[in-house]
């Protein structure tokens, strides 16, 4: 049975997209040289932020957004053996629309 995980308030778990293994000019990146990603797809979202009023503000990221987050925000779990971030939603920098970013560049070496 998979487990679910609903995060509280204004907390999101994130899946951290992986990045290419390989340059555009075919160059193998090992591991070792690899910075973990720092773009993911938002799995769930808690119900938003508590305000002194006590009203909940929603959230402005939503389940299946695409999001770019720093370098060391969140916290790294594991939930059935996959890796996850849990982090709030003021860790996020900004989110995606359109194309995922491979894409772009695949369609941008196409027209050269």
């Amino acid at each position: 049975m998979a487990t679910k995980f609903t995060p509280l308030h204004d907390r999101i778990l994130v899946r951290r997209v992986e990045e290419a293994d390989t340059t555009r000019g075919g160059i193998i990146i090992p591991d070792s040289a690899k910075d973990k990603p720092q773009e993911g797809e938002v799995i769930s979202a808690g119900k938003g932020k508590i305000s002194e009023e006590g009203k909940v503000r929603p959230l402005d990221v939503k389940e299946g957004d695409r999001i770019l987050f720093g370098k060391y925000s969140g916290t790294e779990i594991k939930i059935d053996g996959e890796d996850f971030i849990i982090m709030r939603e003021e860790e996020v920098l900004g989110v995606l629309s359109g194309a995922t970013t491979s894409a772009k560049k695949e369609h941008a070496g196409a027209r050269k």
